[in-house]
């Protein structure tokens, strides 16, 4: 069953999709070369309790921290640890906060140092993907644009879409229906209506689609071994249209400041 939410809902919920990307500004402080995953992970459950929210994730189904952290080939559910981030690296960074009575959650790609080309290429074009897909969160459209539109503009530039894990539905449940996986056919599945809270996450690989689960029984890797990349927002249909609750705006101008500083 899909809920809709209220516009009051819906302003409970961009606050706690705000805590979320004002988590990861704080991790985009403190990630780089000589970081290890663990020490992101302690800073960012310090914080969201600190300020008023709990953190999604931990003890979710079993899971044993605050943010998945997957590294290079590791899609998602990478599980926070001993490992040292290195140049060249790329890591996902996906947060939940559930804060107000709601769920918010998404997630970014970062580099590490300086990474390869075609690994720039590879989150450029997955992140433009997520805001290709957003664009078609109208109402008369169905959840099957969505995939359909980043599936089309990911593929053409040689990349593959993961079919096995997709975005869902928010709200009281950090899980909600509908699915929404990155691939699709025009006018297939649920029909997009006022009120809906997506989380929309394209999953793109550099190479072949196929992937595998690992021995910890959450982190999920590409079969090939290449890079992944992932991108997450939270939106709501409002006025028949889709409005972005969280932002990379925060975490983007941590970036750029470290970025200034160091040249």
């Amino acid at each position: 069953m899909i809920f809709t939410k209220t516009n009051e809902e819906i302003e409970l919920m961009r606050e706690s999709a705000l805590s979320v990307s004002r988590t990861l500004a704080l991790v985009a402080e403190y990630i780089g070369e000589g970081v290890t995953t663990k020490k992101l992970d302690k800073l960012a459950e310090e914080f969201i309790r600190d300020n008023g929210g709990f953190p999604s994730f931990k003890g979710y189904s079993g899971f044993p921290a605050t943010l998945c952290m997957s590294v290079n080939e590791e899609i998602v559910h990478g599980i926070p640890g001993d490992y040292v981030l290195k140049n060249g690296d790329v890591i996902s960074v996906d947060c939940g906060v559930y804060k107000n009575g709601f769920h918010g959650d998404h997630a970014y790609s970062f580099k590490i140092g300086e990474v390869k080309p075609e690994i720039s290429k590879l989150l450029r074009i997955t992140k433009e993907s997520l805001y290709k897909g957003i664009e078609e969160a109208v109402i008369g459209n169905r959840i099957g644009d969505i995939g359909f539109t980043i599936q089309q503009y990911v593929q053409k530039e040689g990349y593959s879409v993961v079919r096995e894990l997709t975005g869902h539905g928010l709200g009281k449940d950090l899980h909600e229906e509908p699915s929404i996986p990155n691939y699709g056919k025009r006018g297939r599945g649920a029909k997009i209506t006022e009120g809906m809270v997506l989380a929309i996450e394209p999953m793109i690989n550099l190479g072949k689609k196929t992937v595998r689960q690992l021995s910890d029984g959450w982190t999920i890797v590409t079969d090939d071994g290449m890079p992944s990349a992932h991108f997450e927002h939270n939106i709501a249909v409002v006025n028949g249209k889709p409005e972005i609750l969280s932002t990379f705006d925060l975490l983007e101008a941590v970036l750029k400041k470290r970025e200034m500083e160091i040249s």
